[in-house]
């Protein structure tokens, strides 16, 4: 008798349980922003009623990278009102977790080449070498603006760090 009755493929379970988080995760997304449409527009799909502040008018699909995978949002459009979703920031195309990692990364020291084919293995699509420099300068912008910063107060400690060379 054999002592491996059941087997697994892994590599397909795994490609499941992704595809299946990643579904969950858009489902998620577009039932939230059907419910904050209905929210604005005071009534449900077909509703008929005096209380009603605008009518849907269909929707637009957008992209979202998510570190589950990117994923199809169905954003809804209304007449008669401003659908601003508090749920995805305007012009938003990652998940602030992605970018993140993306400016982690390229701190760390990974070049830009390589992030590219990290986010295609981690996220399964590739981002651009632009995008990934565009984050950087929003992120150096930030450290500028610590290290610019007015220092007032005590400072009771201070570091100084310097080489010594012999002159030979």
């Amino acid at each position: 008798m054999s002592d491996n009755i059941i087997q697994l493929n892994e590599d397909l379970i795994k490609h499941d349980l992704k595809d299946l988080v990643r579904s969950s995760v858009e489902e998620t997304l577009n039932a939230l922003l059907d419910k904050e449409a209905d929210e604005l527009v005071n009534a449900q799909k077909y509703e008929r009623s005096s209380g009603r502040q605008g009518y849907r008018s269909g929707h637009y699909k957008r992209n979202f990278q998510t570190t589950a995978g990117e994923v199809e949002l169905n954003v809804p459009k209304l007449k008669g009102v401003p659908f601003e979703t508090a749920i995805i920031e305007r012009y938003r195309r990652r998940e602030s977790s992605v970018e993140e990692a993306l400016i982690e990364m390229y701190l760390a020291g990974v070049s830009v080449r390589r992030v590219e084919d990290i986010t295609e293995a981690l996220w399964g699509t590739k981002v651009s070498p632009g995008t990934i420099s565009n984050l950087n300068k929003k992120a150096y912008e930030h450290i500028e603006q610590w290290r610019s910063r007015p220092l007032s107060g005590d400072y009771p400690y201070v570091y100084v760090d310097g080489v010594y060379l012999k002159r030979s």
